[in-house]
């Protein structure tokens, strides 16, 4: 009995022909001047329950503008097709609607890009209201160039947020699609608003107590959630699938007496959506905002991954505004690493704190060096408080943690190093 690639047999293959149910397989495709590296799109895919059975690179300087492969890389891809059982084809770039039109066309499978998958796993992940709005809204700005029919899965694509892979035929009422798309694309704005206008009065509060606030920022998969959990004793669900973690969680994280917060954020990848950059504005704000930035990467990961990781995250933190922030990189996963690889780690990466989340190793250095970043930030105060602002005299325990008090008769002297943003609301009480 004859098998393909992936171990089905002839009868199997026939079966899931016409069983709507079947699993997706794809053929992923991709064009670049070198290399065929399309690792990172199999791991998306299998994260949206696509099952890889082959890929096909075509070298050349730019896509085709019409076909994004050749025709006759083309011609060869559907012989591809059909020696594989694949019936869906997968690109590592985003694909102009014309080039996705066209492949359908040609090929006879559906034909998702890199965009398409990654919404489709964010639709599967955002289980938070705000989440969903955020995914509804980036899928339909990246479906309004692509309008097939949208109008009659509006209903649905708001309920489940999903189904890019299992687009149907189109319709023919497009601007009837783009008015009530553009309809839907406002009132989602409008909601996003309110809930922007929320975060703006949960910040205010949180501001007010003037604590410290550190943004785990990284490449997917990484590991920040679980060196939240480490760091703070949070139980912040983790599992081995890229994006995991879609809504941003914040813990209380204590070092040598001094409270800080701590959010754990989206995680980054290489081409990120600019519809998903967009809509998540609220959530990343939490890391443009904040006073420190842990950049965690898997050091695992061979130099050349682990560069193209960083350089990710640091362009979507500069497409965010947050290029500026300080910033401490986390090394983590040190427990895959024997010594030579951490002595390589090491001499790449001297300023890099390694750490690994799941065994503890390292979390002491990583709340020493956190403490250091924060104490250059600090200015010596001598204050005298009046026994009547017992409430300030609180206020200075939670943003100096250690400090020096002595009762005296006319008030309370404290001598500590406070933030300078704070120290200027107790000029008043200088000594």
């Amino acid at each position: 009995m004859h098998r393909s690639r992936d171990g089905r047999s002839a009868e199997t293959r026939e079966n899931g022909r016409s069983d709507p149910r079947a699993v997706k397989r794809a053929l992923m495709i991709a064009v670049t001047q070198e290399g065929d590296d399309l690792s990172e799109l199999a791991e998306l895919l299998r994260t949206s329950g696509v099952a890889v059975v082959g890929q096909s690179v075509q070298h050349r300087d730019k896509p085709h503008p019409n076909l994004y492969l050749g025709p006759g890389k083309v011609e060869e891809l559907k012989a591809e097709i059909e020696a594989l059982d694949a019936n869906v084809v997968a690109c590592d770039d985003e694909l102009s609607p014309r080039q996705e039109r066209n492949l359908e066309k040609e090929l006879g499978v559906p034909v998702v890009d890199r965009t398409a998958v990654i919404l489709d796993i964010f639709a599967g992940h955002a289980h938070s209201a705000e989440g969903k709005l955020q995914v509804e809204l980036a899928q339909l700005e990246y479906n309004m160039a692509r309008m097939r029919g949208l109008w009659t899965h509006l209903e649905r694509l708001s309920a489940a947020g999903g189904g890019t892979l299992t687009r149907g035929p189109g319709e023919t009422q497009i601007e009837t699609d783009r008015r009530l798309a553009r309809n839907r694309i406002a009132a989602l704005r409008r909601r996003l608003d309110e809930v922007k206008g929320s975060r703006r009065t949960m910040r205010a509060e949180r501001d007010r107590a003037h604590l410290p606030e550190i943004a785990i920022a990284g490449y997917t998969n990484a590991g920040k959630s679980t060196l939240l959990n480490a760091l703070t004793g949070a139980e912040v669900g983790v599992r081995n699938r890229l994006f995991h973690t879609l809504d941003p969680t914040t813990r209380q994280l204590e070092i040598g007496g001094r409270r800080y917060l701590v959010t754990d954020t989206v995680g980054f990848i290489q081409k990120l959506p600019h519809q998903l950059v967009e809509a998540f504005g609220a959530t990343l704000d939490e890391t443009r905002l904040a006073d420190l930035i842990l950049h965690v990467v898997d050091a695992s990961a061979d130099e050349d991954k682990l560069l193209e990781m960083l350089g990710a995250v640091d362009d979507v933190l500069e497409e965010i505004g947050a290029g500026d922030r300080p910033r401490l990189l986390v090394l983590n996963k040190a427990d895959l690493l024997d010594e030579e690889g951490r002595r390589e780690v090491g001499f790449r990466h001297p300023d890099a704190v390694l750490v690994s989340a799941a065994t503890g190793e390292g979390l002491d250095e990583l709340r020493d060096r956190i403490e250091d970043e924060f104490r250059r930030t600090l200015r010596p105060v001598d204050l005298l408080l009046p026994y009547a602002e017992g409430g300030r005299l609180a206020e200075l325990h939670d943003v100096a943690g250690d400090l020096e008090r002595e009762d005296t008769a006319e008030g309370v002297r404290v001598r500590a190093r406070i933030p300078a943003s704070v120290a200027e609301r107790f000029a008043a009480f200088e000594a």
